[in-house]
């Protein structure tokens, strides 16, 4: 099969780990990855702020980078990202009385999947250890985010995946369905509460136990970082799409964390 990989901005710029473990676990499975090199933002963020004509040349690149291309499928690894795609493209471009964009927005929508949606739903993967390989021997806990529960409805299709990674240790989070209080702008306008709904979620994730916390979007798990490093925290952040491409040959190393701190070859971050 040969997917095409939308990276997401977030991921391109600041977590790039993220795309190249997506893309590992697909080449593992025997599949051609592509890159439509067209491609940027989606335009979450403008829609999300009611942004909606600044937002339609932002669709409009979207729908026409993933509308030409030799492909099958296309990926991401992020569920906002794709409950963009599917959800917000489509109603923009009906609410702006273009149809012709519409109908290629929606065509665009049906063939993008958040990554553990189209491992489970159309790669037929149920256990990570087995079919992709996957190893990493910590105890981790696991946030789902709100895009994925309530748009895509992803169920346990994240958990189950990690649960069957061999040597993870999996230990449920407190309130688990309680939002992180990122939310792309709303952290932002709404600081303060943000704010006291990120101190939520860091005391669920120390309750857990766990050293680290999986999710599915790069926005949640920076948004959760960086609150747990701010706390002094010892627990941190952790792609899906990277503890499934971490095998026993090739390890994903979690660097020690000192203070809260995390000490990477000398520097820090």
């Amino acid at each position: 099969m040969r997917i095409a990989l939308f990276s997401t901005c977030i991921v391109d710029a600041m977590y790039p780990a993220t795309a190249r473990a997506t893309v590992e676990i697909l080449e593992r499975l025997g599949h051609t990855v592509i890159f439509p090199t067209g491609q940027a933002c989606c335009g979450q963020m403008h829609v999300n702020s009611g942004y909606f004509k600044d937002a339609l040349p932002v669709v409009r690149n979207h729908v026409a980078a993933f509308s030409h291309g030799d492909y099958d499928v296309a990926v991401a690894p992020s569920g906002s990202c794709v409950a963009s795609v599917k959800h917000q493209h489509p109603m923009l471009a009906h609410r702006c009385g273009d149809a012709g964009l519409a109908a290629d927005a929606e065509e665009v929508g049906a063939k993008t999947y958040e990554l553990s949606q189209l491992l489970t739903d159309v790669l037929d993967v149920t256990n990570a250890a087995e079919q992709l390989g996957s190893y990493f021997p910590h105890k981790v806990t696991y946030h789902p985010s709100c895009h994925g529960m309530r748009l895509l409805r992803l169920g346990d299709r994240q958990r189950n995946l990690l649960e069957s990674v061999d040597g993870l240790e999996f230990a449920p989070l407190p309130e688990a369905d309680q939002c992180c209080g990122f939310g792309g702008t709303f952290s932002i306008k709404n600081s303060d509460v943000s704010t006291a709904m990120l101190e939520d979620k860091a005391d669920s994730i120390e309750a857990s136990g766990a050293s680290l916390c999986a999710g599915g979007d790069a926005s949640c798990l920076m948004h959760i970082g960086g609150g747990l490093s701010r706390r002094g925290s010892q627990a941190r952040t952790v792609h899906l799409a990277e503890i499934l491409a971490s095998t026993r040959d090739n390890p994903l190393v979690i660097p020690e964390a000192q203070g809260g701190v995390v000490v990477l070859n000398g520097g820090t971050r």
